[in-house]
């Protein structure tokens, strides 16, 4: 059974930096996909980022490209999601999805509990 566990969300002012990460037990993590998804109320859940498992390769929504950066370390099981020049449009809820890498049409059915992002102007 994969458990995903995020931390590093909070409280920070417009400008400023947060780094959220995520930690994968009970499967093999480097065979997943991972992404870190948000969601603010009242919108739809949308994925910011997403990083491959083999070969790696990182994707971002438009609204986050050159202001946050997506990265794994497989030794240690845990994605890591660095976000700087911190918008209040950033404000909501981030998880944390796996899905099985290998398999193309595979998707994230893995989640994490989420963190509470919160960017005041």
């Amino acid at each position: 059974q994969v458990r995903l566990a995020e931390s590093g969300g909070g409280l920070v002012q417009a400008g400023g930096s947060l780094r959220l990460s995520c930690t994968f037990s009970g499967r093999s993590f480097s065979s997943f996909d991972m992404g870190w998804f948000r969601q603010a109320p009242g919108k739809d859940r949308e994925l910011v980022a997403s990083i491959t498992w083999s070969p790696i390769s990182t994707y971002y929504t438009d609204s986050v490209k050159g202001r946050f950066t997506i990265s794994r370390d497989n030794a240690k099981s845990t994605v890591v999601l660095q976000m700087n020049s911190l918008e209040p449009e950033d404000t909501a809820v981030y998880y944390c999805a796996a899905k099985y890498g290998p398999v193309v049409s595979s998707v994230y059915v893995f989640w994490g509990q989420g963190t509470q992002v919160t960017v005041s102007s």
